[in-house]
């Protein structure tokens, strides 16, 4: 069955909407959708697993300790298990989609 990253997606969002796509021992891959959310002021993301993320649609920025990156369609990063991590603000006028992979910090 074929699945497609853009179906259904929502057109008023109330809060970030994750969806699992996949998952096995030690991986989660998860379709994100943003349209103008940020992390709550004050809050830092601290994750025990590593994350792969990749900006497919829309913009964000990804705030950190020692600085930011903004992120356009194509844009990548890998966040190690443990550094903090925020989200700044993602475009308003159209959904951000971002893929995540999630896996362990042993690889």
């Amino acid at each position: 069955m074929t699945t497609n990253l853009f179906a259904d997606l929502p057109t008023n969002l109330a809060a970030e909407l994750t969806q699992t796509l996949a998952a096995g021992p030690g991986v989660r891959v998860e379709r994100i959708v943003s349209q103008g959310h940020a992390s709550p002021p004050g809050f830092w993301y601290d994750q025990d697993e590593a994350e792969w993320v990749l900006v497919v649609r829309g913009a964000a920025r990804l705030g950190f300790e020692d600085g930011a990156l903004e992120l356009r369609p194509g844009d990548h990063v890998t966040i190690p298990a443990g550094r903090r991590h925020r989200v700044e603000w993602t475009t308003a006028d159209e959904p951000t989609v971002w893929l995540a992979v999630f896996f362990s910090a042993g690889g």
